[in-house]
């Protein structure tokens, strides 16, 4: 089974939609593992998300939809592997080593197509990383811990806190705290000038 990527195919995820969806994963990937074929709802459920994260990191329409694609054909190959965790979890973890692969190939590209990154959503925390200009907002992402950043590009990338706090093993508490004080480091940073050092 090929996996073919576009655009069109994004949906944002509501809260219910993740308790939902969360609720359905782990017998989708049992079902998957018996019949490939019903490995496609769950490749609709996450295509959306994870070619958000992959645009968010990769900074290349192209280089996303490529890492995409490998990201759910590793997944399908690997499903004998998955042992009835956070789907969602397994998934993005596949997703983060095929960003990392995709980085250490290719050399880092300037930020031309800035336009290209989602949306995101109109909170004040969004309004504050906007007025930042997109080179001090990536040169101040590498300065955050891990967990901080992956938060972030992943807030960034579309996915909801509750999927989040699963994909990441924590309480929802424990994101929104990462969040916080992600974006309050990034502000620091870009208040004294120092993303760029």
């Amino acid at each position: 089974m090929l996996f073919l990527f576009s655009p069109g195919s994004l949906r944002r995820t509501s809260a219910a939609d993740t308790n939902d969806d969360a609720a359905n994963d782990s017998a989708l990937a049992r079902m998957a593992q018996a019949d490939p074929r019903a490995f496609s709802t769950l490749y609709e459920r996450y295509v959306g998300p994870v070619y958000a994260y992959c645009l968010i990191r990769l900074n290349n329409r192209e280089a996303a939809e490529d890492a995409t694609s490998e990201v759910f054909v590793k997944a399908l190959a690997g499903l004998g592997g998955y042992r009835n965790g956070v789907f969602a979890a397994w998934l993005f973890q596949i997703a983060h080593n095929v960003v990392v692969d995709t980085q250490r190939k290719r050399h880092p590209q300037p930020l031309a197509d800035a336009d290209a990154l989602p949306a995101p959503g109109p909170t004040l925390e969004d309004e504050a990383v906007n007025r930042m200009t997109r080179h001090d907002l990536r040169a101040a992402l590498t300065q955050l811990s891990e967990e901080q950043r992956t938060v972030i590009e992943m807030q960034c990338a579309g996915w909801s806190g509750p999927r989040i706090a699963a994909v990441l093993g924590k309480s929802l508490t424990a994101v929104r705290m990462l969040r916080f004080r992600a974006v309050e480091r990034l502000r620091e940073l870009i208040a004294s000038g120092e993303s760029g050092q």
